[in-house]
């Protein structure tokens, strides 16, 4: 069973066109997930970094969302144009993109203690 360095979940949840909330399909969430798993091949990273496709992450309104584990760090309004600068500044050298960075405390969702 293979064993990764790090995850990346990209939302590509689906609402109806006139629902306020937003949705990632509608923002290009297929094809941010798309050009993520071509960058992270493209960079060796096979077996390294697992791209996956995720339901509602539970931020809609953000634009597409991404979250990177073990880290935990989520990311929002995310473009394809935003996929080179994740795979190689977070995912190849581990540092975060913070200008798409969602703070934890910003969040949607159960308010709780969080260590960062």
């Amino acid at each position: 069973m293979a064993s990764f360095e790090r995850h990346i979940f990209i939302c590509i949840h689906e609402r109806p066109a006139d629902s306020p909330r937003g949705h990632c399909a509608g923002a290009g969430g297929a094809e941010v997930a798309q050009a993520m798993k071509m960058a992270a091949y493209e960079r060796g990273l096979k077996r390294i970094v697992r791209v996956n496709k995720a339901g509602c992450l539970d931020q809609c309104a953000r634009g597409v969302t991404c979250v990177v584990y073990p880290e935990n760090i989520w990311y929002g309004g995310v473009t394809t144009e935003d996929v080179d600068e994740i795979v190689d500044k977070h995912l190849v050298g581990g540092e975060p993109v913070e200008r798409l960075v969602i703070p934890h405390q910003h969040l949607t969702g159960i308010s709780r203690e969080v260590s960062e």
